[in-house]
């Protein structure tokens, strides 16, 4: 049962669990302690810290672990913000970073602060100079992930750290997603990182701080990890954690060629195979082992389950597996469809044969979910075509309300609008990426008694 969705969680590494079980019968005991056990379990943190540091590229004492990448975000972004409260209370950020920095914002915002989201291009990435035009004089933080969970895209963050090297301000960089293909490149201030990314046990974070950069740890004091990550350190997780950084650092540069491989074969054949798909997420700037598609006229949920059936494990950025109902905040910065989106990425070690039937069995798939949700094969134009047409889809969600419009739009001349009234959040994405695909013209939302208007006027 191939397992394609390591971005969530990567397999436990052969490495992390051989460490993990030799660390349980050595590294018991409190490495606060100085007695011989308490010793024994200090050099297995001290070893595991210096392996962690010199992989993240930076000095063992600026490096302390947290209870996961989550928690090492939450505490980064808190401990910069206080550290440099006297310049403002200012955070710049993409408008694609992970959930917990945007948690971290909005919590940053109710307390008084203030942030600016920096637009990306539909690619996914920053452009550098957009975002040092967010930097303001009270700016305390910026923050820019290494690489998008959802699309794979590479940021440019040596270029916006020298940028922000320039303009006094600290760059925290969520390397989650990056950090077991390299080091991140670049004069960054602060990095975070999370070990079930790379193959290591769920709940070992990483948090690096650099010499010089004013931090102040927030909540009650720590007397362990600096001060920085309150709490028993989880030893053999740790020792498991960094063990498994260096073996997957030691296979990355060979299997980033053969992966990088696999995925240009899915995103040309997927383009190729299924009708009306877009692959999202820089061709070439991007992590070698990922790859997003939206399909046309499916929900995601549906199709994912069918994957799923059929024995391959993936994920989607869409409203359909959202727990809010909401369009995923990446997919909707960048521009592009929300509905039908399957995330693909692949494990270290995966099978060609693999990758090859899922190919194969993709095609169908999406063709048996569109039958069942009614979409048209293709729009032929109406005989006696009508001058305008509205669309009733409220109460139901996408990609009906597009499924809907697709239906109609040839029912009409050229020129004229097709009004497609819907509630569902996702609407506001899809359908201007429709137009998008198939060269129609957006006109915009408008106000109505329930949900939205959205007008679509022909073009072809």
């Amino acid at each position: 049962m191939p397992y394609f969705d390591t971005a969530s969680a990567a397999p436990l590494h052969p490495v992390a669990r051989q460490a993990l079980l030799a660390a349980l019968d050595e590294g018991w005991a409190d490495p606060a302690r100085l007695y011989r056990e308490g010793r024994r379990a200090r050099l297995l943190l001290d070893a595991a810290r210096e392996a962690a540091a010199e992989a993240v590229g930076c000095r063992p004492d600026e490096l302390v672990f947290t209870s996961s990448g989550t928690t090492a975000v939450h505490a980064g972004i808190a401990g910069a913000l206080s550290g440099r409260r006297r310049v403002g209370r200012h955070l710049a950020l993409s408008a694609v970073e992970h959930s917990s920095v945007l948690h971290s914002a909005a919590a940053h915002e109710a307390a008084g602060g203030s942030f600016t989201e920096v637009p990306v291009e539909r690619s996914g990435a920053v452009d550098p100079a957009a975002y040092a035009g967010a930097l303001r004089a009270d700016t305390a933080l910026a923050c820019l992930q290494s690489a998008n969970h959802e699309v794979g895209t590479e940021q440019p963050v040596a270029e916006v750290a020298a940028l922000c090297a320039e303009a006094g301000v600290p760059l925290l960089v969520d390397a989650a997603q990056s950090l077991g293909w390299g080091p991140v490149a670049g004069r960054w201030s602060l990095l975070t990182a999370s070990a079930h990314k790379w193959g290591g046990p769920a709940g070992v974070g990483l948090l690096a701080v650099r010499k010089g950069v004013r931090f102040a740890p927030q909540g009650p004091a720590g007397e362990r990890e600096s001060g920085r990550a309150p709490g028993f350190e989880n030893l053999p997780a740790i020792v498991a954690a960094a063990a498994s950084l260096r073996a997957v650092r030691e296979e990355a540069a060979a299997e980033a060629v053969r992966l990088r491989a696999l995925v240009g074969r899915i995103r040309s054949v997927v383009a190729g195979r299924v009708g009306d798909v877009e692959v999202v997420g820089d061709p070439e700037r991007r992590l070698p082992h990922l790859v997003t598609f939206s399909c046309l006229y499916v929900d995601g949920e549906t199709l994912l389950h069918e994957l799923d059936r059929h024995g391959f494990s993936v994920s989607s950025g869409s409203s359909c597996t959202s727990s809010t109902l909401e369009p995923s905040h990446v997919l909707k910065a960048m521009g592009v469809l929300s509905e039908g989106n399957v995330r693909v990425s692949l494990p270290m070690g995966t099978a060609e044969a693999d990758v090859d039937r899922f190919l194969d069995l993709l095609p169908g798939l999406v063709a048996e979910v569109r039958e069942r949700l009614g979409a048209p094969v293709s729009a032929p134009p109406s005989p006696t075509p009508v001058a305008s047409l509205v669309v009733d889809a409220l109460g139901r969600r996408c990609p009906i309300p597009v499924i809907e419009l697709a239906k109609v739009i040839g029912e009409v001349p050229v020129g004229a609008t097709v009004t497609v009234l819907a509630d569902d959040e996702a609407a506001r994405l899809d359908i201007p990426a429709w137009c998008e695909m198939r060269e129609q013209e957006y006109v915009g939302e408008e106000p109505a008694d329930r949900g939205s208007a959205y007008v679509v006027r022909r073009l072809s």
